[in-house]
């Protein structure tokens, strides 16, 4: 037990987090929801491995469920939920792991980089009574604008090769991870939006340019920290990019999931929304100035 006595200080920062989470939200009018951690099928996305559960799935997240709340009426809400993903481990990886995930029902990923802005803020503030960040010797401004980059200029200021020669050559993530990830600015947050639509499944493409999805990711002293977009609601659209994660999962000789009929029935019902999914852990490792995951978590798969 001398690992967990020795992190005490940031699971108590952990547990104020989780209230200042929940505070915003509910001052904000989000409802609260749970939603099945067992599933029969999860979103057959192409690099994301669930994980068994005698016949059924553990959730890689949540996002299936509560998009059908969205159909039936829900329109702003909010979930803080563990989630499993296989082979998922390192310093800054867990496969079981704690994600909050909202949506707000009749916005896009503009309005959603509002929200996300507002909510590192008032956690922040609420959590360490102060406006910064400290991370790893790096001092990090939450006040000044966020800097926004496009997937594409990224690649252009980064890179050592063209946004569409690292997707012909099947290096995106690659590239992204290894040369654009590490050399973004570190003083303060860094939203890269306007992905390519290949790498948005469940987002909505832009109507100006239909080769970028409506996506972003932010980035907070090199972590990242949250996946979003505005919510691809067409139902038709939708179980083509399934069958073709399918099929590229079949390829991959990876296990085909079912197909998820319940979520396509309903999300041609679902409103126009945005969601966001961010990694509880990574936050908490930001605000305690955590180099690695197990330091703001009580038990890792290791110690069970």
């Amino acid at each position: 037990m001398f690992r967990q006595a020795s992190i005490k200080k940031n699971l108590i920062l952990r547990a104020k987090t989780l209230q200042a989470i929940r505070n915003f939200f509910a001052a904000s009018d989000y409802l609260e929801i749970e939603t099945p951690i067992r599933t029969p099928a999860p979103a057959p996305e192409a690099n994301i491995d669930a994980e068994p559960s005698s016949t059924w799935f553990l959730q890689t997240s949540p996002e299936l469920y509560m998009k059908r709340l969205l159909a039936a009426d829900y329109p702003r809400i909010f979930q803080i939920c563990r989630c499993f993903r296989r082979k998922e481990r390192g310093g800054r990886h867990l496969s079981e792991f704690t994600m909050l995930e909202w949506y707000t029902a009749e916005d896009d990923y503009f309005g959603m980089m509002e929200q996300t802005e507002a909510l590192i803020r008032s956690v922040t503030r609420t959590v360490t009574e102060k406006g910064e960040i400290y991370y790893q010797d790096q001092r990090i401004d939450l006040s000044r604008s966020w800097e926004k980059i496009s997937v594409q200029d990224a690649f252009d200021r980064f890179a050592s090769v063209s946004m569409t020669d690292a997707l012909e050559q099947d290096r995106f993530d690659e590239v992204m991870g290894l040369e654009i990830e590490p050399n973004l600015p570190k003083e303060r947050p860094v939203i890269i939006y306007d992905y390519p639509a290949a790498s948005g499944a469940l987002a909505r493409l832009k109507a100006e340019n239909p080769q970028f999805a409506e996506r972003f990711e932010l980035y907070i002293g090199g972590l990242e920290l949250c996946n979003a977009f505005t919510e691809l609601d067409d139902a038709r659209e939708q179980r083509c990019r399934f069958e073709a994660e399918q099929e590229n999962r079949r390829q991959a000789g990876k296990s085909v999931y079912p197909m998820p009929e319940g979520f396509l029935k309903a999300l041609e019902k679902m409103p126009p929304a945005a969601g966001n999914a961010l990694g509880v852990d990574r936050l908490v490792m930001l605000l305690t100035d955590s180099a690695a995951i197990d330091d703001v978590t009580a038990f890792v798969t290791e110690e069970l």
